[in-house]
């Protein structure tokens, strides 16, 4: 498992991040607080608070480096 933070401060960079991670079959966790929900789930990522970063948690050490290069826009 990977874990990166991650920033998605506004509706559009939401749905993008949600349409990149959706091309894999593997599981991403986003953690805030005592808070875990499917990063895959939009309706779930609006119910965090997103002014903060967010740690997500990648369930694979499968192409981890091409993932990586997909989320360059949101890691911080």
């Amino acid at each position: 498992m990977t874990k990166v933070n991650i920033s998605l401060n506004s509706i559009d960079k939401v749905k993008s991040f949600v349409n990149d991670i959706s091309k894999y079959p593997y599981d991403f966790d986003l953690v805030s607080g005592r808070y875990v929900i499917d990063a895959k789930s939009i309706m779930g990522i609006f119910s965090l608070d997103l002014s903060s970063p967010i740690e997500l948690n990648i369930h694979t050490n499968d192409k981890i480096e091409e993932i990586l290069k997909d989320l360059k826009p949101y890691i911080v």
